[in-house]
């Protein structure tokens, strides 16, 4: 137990550390920041349930003022923004890459990593902000769709650096992969 909410908290203060990260802004003011990655290795390194649980309680802290999203964000006001759909999906994708990763043993781990990361750190939270952003910018569904296609290389890249990372922890500490435990 104690172990557990030591590795949350740790994953948390992970995600807001990779805040820190200068961030390339977009013209349409959208920042392209390393914390997504930080919710993929939460899911891949923690499992389904302790990835969302950290993720969760980084979103806590940044509800309660605490000025860690990239850029020195915080506040509620960051549940209504724009981009909020996104925020609002980081720990169903923690969650769904963690669920992959537990359930999917067969084949090498960088590999079910990655592949775990597209889907969730992809595809869910995409799906999240995209829809997000209609509702925000009353846009189409297609019209936001199109809007983040400038993001997927990034986060493709992202994905892969997760597997890869995943992948030499667990080769040099196996046991801090509590996804497979």
């Amino acid at each position: 137990m104690e172990r557990n909410m030591t590795m949350i908290a740790l994953f948390a203060a992970l995600i807001a550390a990779l805040g820190l990260i200068p961030s390339l802004t977009l013209a349409f003011g959208v920042p392209i920041t390393a914390q997504s990655m930080g919710v993929m290795l939460a899911g891949a390194i923690l499992g389904a349930k302790r990835g969302a649980l950290a993720v969760l309680l980084f979103m806590a802290l940044v509800a309660l003022g605490l000025p860690l999203l990239a850029g020195g964000r915080g506040g509620l006001g960051t549940f209504v923004a724009p981009t909020s759909g996104f925020f609002l999906g980081w720990p169903v994708a923690a969650f769904v890459i963690g669920l992959i990763v537990e359930r999917w043993q067969s084949g090498p781990l960088g590999v079910t990593v990655t592949l775990a990361s597209v889907i969730g750190g992809i595809l869910v939270m995409y799906g999240f902000g995209i829809v997000g952003m209609s509702i925000a910018l009353k846009k189409t569904l297609a019209e936001c769709a199109m809007l983040v296609t400038a993001f997927l290389p990034g986060d493709l890249l992202k994905a892969v650096l997760t597997g890869a990372i995943t992948q030499a922890l667990a080769r040099s500490r196996p046991a801090s992969i509590l996804s497979r435990h």
